[in-house]
């Protein structure tokens, strides 16, 4: 009984949760990031699975929060400030979109294709190639591909991944069908508590917000310039309760902690609402 409660224990699949279901590029990016101990919680919207994993349902949450060609997910920033998540890492995932179907099916027989929206953005030079087939927008790349496999549906594709492919049991009609062949989305760890430690941190992601005034943010990125800290992203959000009030997010990397810890404390003196949303490593360091 003790061997079995030890190997229980030391053996604990981490429970993890993301926005869609098997298959997705959510899944591909929890099998790139974690070990293969894991639970898989799928959930099917962003802000339900962020609201799990502040009630401590699971353990870690893995959203997408900007993509190389269509750019940060705002929302999802909103979703980590409000429920007081903190980042605790970062993957970078290449996005490969393909046309599947049912086995035995060409790209003659295809009539209709459904996925994301963002999915069927990102395919456009494929899609106005091949102007006769209808378009409908769906919430998950993978779901579709689901459906399709599930009610034998003929005559309809999915744009989604190659794992969902496989998992459903799908035919690849056509790979790699995205117009920009290097296409990445930038995916963050999420967790209730902060568990790294200060030394491995490479990169933080920052909240603040600034006087409506001229000069204040450009005071604010002279101090990360003269702190040697690179800053990788900044992205403005309105305040929806304070018309004309801006907050920003901002993400820096940096080689010297001590240099990182200096301009945090004197952004922390000069912005109003300061708060670290995440000290990670960075993943895309060359």
């Amino acid at each position: 009984m003790w061997s079995r409660i030890f190997r229980d224990f030391f053996f604990m699949k981490k429970k993890i949760g993301i926005q869609g279901i098997r298959g997705s590029f959510h899944h591909i990016a929890v099998e790139n990031y974690f070990d293969k101990e894991i639970k898989l919680y799928e959930y099917l919207s962003f802000e339900d699975m962020i609201f799990s994993l502040s009630k401590n349902e699971i353990q870690y949450a893995l959203m997408a929060i900007e993509n190389s060609t269509a750019g940060s997910i705002i929302p999802n920033y909103a979703l980590i400030d409000e429920y007081n998540i903190n980042i605790v890492g970062e993957h970078y995932l290449e996005i490969s979109h393909n046309l599947m179907a049912l086995k035995g099916q060409s790209l003659d027989d295809i009539k209709e294709i459904h996925s994301h929206p963002m999915a069927l953005l990102q395919c456009r030079d494929f899609l106005k190639e091949n102007p006769s087939f209808k378009l409908v927008e769906e919430k998950d790349t993978a779901n579709v591909a689901k459906k399709i496999s599930n009610t034998k549906a003929m005559g309809i594709g999915a744009i989604a991944s190659k794992l969902a492919a496989k998992i459903y049991d799908l035919n690849l009609i056509k790979e790699d069908i995205q117009s920009i062949k290097k296409n990445q989305t930038r995916f963050v760890v999420l967790k209730k508590d902060i568990s790294l430690d200060k030394l491995q941190i490479n990169k933080a992601s920052l909240k603040f917000e600034l006087d409506h005034k001229r000069g204040s943010l450009a005071t604010i990125l002279n101090v990360i310039s003269d702190c040697k800290l690179n800053l990788t992203k900044i992205q403005s959000m309105p305040k929806i309760e304070t018309p004309w009030r801006y907050s920003f997010f901002v993400d820096v990397t940096f080689e010297n902690l001590d240099n990182y810890l200096k301009a945090k404390s004197i952004i922390q003196i000069m912005a109003k609402e300061f708060k670290v949303l995440g000290e990670y490593k960075n993943s895309n360091d060359d």
